[in-house]
């Protein structure tokens, strides 16, 4: 089973697609999503993701009027929450500039006028965030338009999610195992699921989305057959914003693009033979024919 996202099929022996998640590390501002997505581009990812939000919706009313400090001064939740959104016309920016530089682009909606907003704008895809994933109606809506779904299962059990593909259908979606700590610690990784998830939902692709440090983890989890890898990214993990710590700085993102790469080519097929670099050890070493 595969899943196609743009000109890209994902899963099916194909490299694993690798998503580098913007989110809201661009803290509203046009020309440091720009940036991100070039150093996106430059370590030679397949897709950027970004947060879309309907802030009157998503932002929990007890949450609403609590003071919060950010970089423009003292404000509420509710306008800080707004103050990082991007509108339409600059989701028409930032995408354009990321088909430009051959990435496809997408978000995840947060409710469902967020994925009326994305449908409008033609994105290839939706991603469902961890958190989403009991939310029967945003799910619904989903499978209406008919893209395919990039499902995540961080804080989810496996009842949860065997809901969550009741919704949404297996036909077009790829299961991301995750683990909703951030950042997370190697001992909460559990990258064991995946192979669980694989058996669990025949023909449904699995991935890993990560939100730990480093690049090991996400790398093992090529190796157990993760068919797609999506971490955060940021141009610095001290900057500003909540998701800056558990994301990647640029030289990171490019080393993992690297040694996804190199790992997939390491995997074979296995067939074991005698490679032709063996031969001359052989000759020299093997002191008994076979």
């Amino acid at each position: 089973m595969t899943v196609t996202i743009g000109n890209r099929v994902i899963g099916g022996g194909r490299p694993a697609y690798v998503i580098a998640e913007i989110g809201l590390n661009h803290n509203g501002d046009v020309e440091l999503a720009k940036r991100l997505i070039d150093v996106a581009a430059d370590a030679g990812v397949d897709a950027v993701k970004f947060q879309k939000r309907t802030p009157e919706i998503c932002t929990p009313e007890h949450m609403r009027g609590v003071p919060r400090e950010t970089p423009w001064g003292t404000m509420t939740y509710l306008q800080y929450r707004h103050r990082v959104e991007f509108d339409r016309d600059q989701y028409i920016e930032v995408g354009d500039h990321a088909t430009l530089r051959g990435l496809d682009w997408f978000a995840s909606p947060w409710d469902v006028p967020s994925v009326h907003f994305l449908e409008d704008l033609n994105v290839v895809a939706h991603k469902v965030a961890s958190a989403s994933l009991t939310d029967v109606e945003l799910l619904e809506a989903l499978r209406q338009t008919g893209k395919p779904v990039i499902l995540s299962t961080g804080m989810s059990t496996i009842e949860q999610i065997d809901r969550a593909l009741e919704i949404v259908g297996t036909d077009r979606v790829v299961l991301m195992h995750a683990t909703s700590t951030y950042p997370m610690e190697p001992e909460e990784a559990n990258l064991r699921v995946i192979p669980v998830l694989r058996d669990r939902y025949p023909g449904v692709p699995v991935g890993y989305s990560g939100h730990e440090r480093g690049l090991q983890i996400s790398v093992a989890a090529v190796a157990l057959g993760a068919v797609a890898v999506e971490r955060h990214i940021t141009l610095d993990r001290t900057m500003w914003g909540s998701d800056h710590a558990a994301s990647l700085e640029p030289t990171g993102l490019a080393h993992l693009v690297r040694d996804i790469r190199i790992v997939e080519a390491a995997m074979g097929d296995g067939v074991k033979r005698v490679f032709p670099g063996e031969l001359a050890p052989m000759a020299k070493l093997r002191r008994v024919p076979a």
